[in-house]
C-alpha cells in the first residue's frame, strides 16, 4: 500500500474509533444542559468563535468614544436586554443563564475582557451558533450604535459600583405577574371591582 493511501486509512480508522468512543460516551452519560463543557471542549469553541469572527471585523474600532454618556446608554440597553442571562453585574448567574449550555461566561473575567472591541461587537450582532447567544443585530445604523454602547458598557463590567447594580435593577424588565398585580391594585385602589382571589390549584 503506498505511503499516502496508508496513512490516508489510519486517518479514516482514528476518526472512526473516534467516533464510535463519542457514540459510547453520549450513551453512558446522556447530553445535559446542566453539565459544565470540559476543558477541551471549551479551548475549541473558544477557538472557533475565534476563527468564525472575521479578521475586518476583529481589526474594527468603535465609531465613538467610552464617554459618560455611551456607557451610560450602554448600561440601560444591558440592564433591558441582556441582564435576564447575563445578570446585572455580567456574572451570568442567573435563572436563564444557569440553565443554558454552555453558561454565559462571566464577562467581568479575562476571557471576555481580552476580547477586540470588534470581536465584542460581532459576536453582539451576529450571536454564536450551538449557544444561547441570539443575533441581534437589525442591520440599521442605529442598532450598531446601541450595539458600541454595549461594547462600551461590557469593558466597565469589572469595575461596576454596588450603586450601578441597584439602579440597573430599575431598568429591568419586570414580570407579568408583577405588572398584572400593579394594574389590578391600581383599579382597586380608583375604586373598581377588587381583584378576583387565585384560583385554587388543580389535583389529580
Amino acid at each position: 500500500m503506498k505511503p499516502v493511501l496508508k496513512a490516508l486509512a489510519i486517518l479514516i480508522a482514528a476518526a472512526a474509533l473516534a467516533g464510535v468512543a463519542a457514540f459510547i460516551w453520549i450513551g453512558a452519560r446522556g447530553l445535559s444542559a446542566r453539565a459544565d463543557p470540559g476543558r477541551l471542549e471549551t479551548a475549541v469553541a473558544r477557538t472557533m468563535r475565534h476563527l468564525a469572527v472575521p479578521r475586518a471585523d476583529r481589526d474594527r474600532q468603535s465609531p465613538m468614544a467610552a464617554t459618560r454618556e455611551t456607557i451610560a446608554a450602554g448600561m440601560a440597553h444591558f440592564a433591558d436586554h441582556c441582564a435576564s442571562c447575563h445578570a446585572n453585574d455580567g456574572s451570568g448567574e442567573t435563572a436563564i443563564g444557569r440553565g443554558l449550555y454552555p453558561k454565559p461566561p462571566d464577562m467581568r473575567q479575562e476571557a471576555t475582557q481580552s476580547l477586540r472591541d470588534g470581536e465584542l461587537f460581532h459576536i453582539i450582532e451576529n450571536g454564536v451558533r450551538l449557544t444561547g447567544m441570539p443575533a441581534f443585530g437589525s442591520g440599521t445604523p442605529e442598532g450598531a450604535e446601541e450595539t458600541w454602547h454595549l461594547v462600551h458598557f461590557i469593558r466597565e463590567l469589572p469595575r461596576l459600583t454596588p450603586g450601578q447594580i441597584e439602579e440597573m435593577q430599575a431598568m429591568n424588565p419586570r414580570p407579568p405577574a408583577e405588572i398584572r398585580q400593579e394594574i389590578e391594585e391600581q383599579r382597586f385602589l380608583e375604586g373598581g371591582d377588587p381583584a378576583p382571589p387565585p384560583a385554587a390549584p388543580h389535583v389529580h
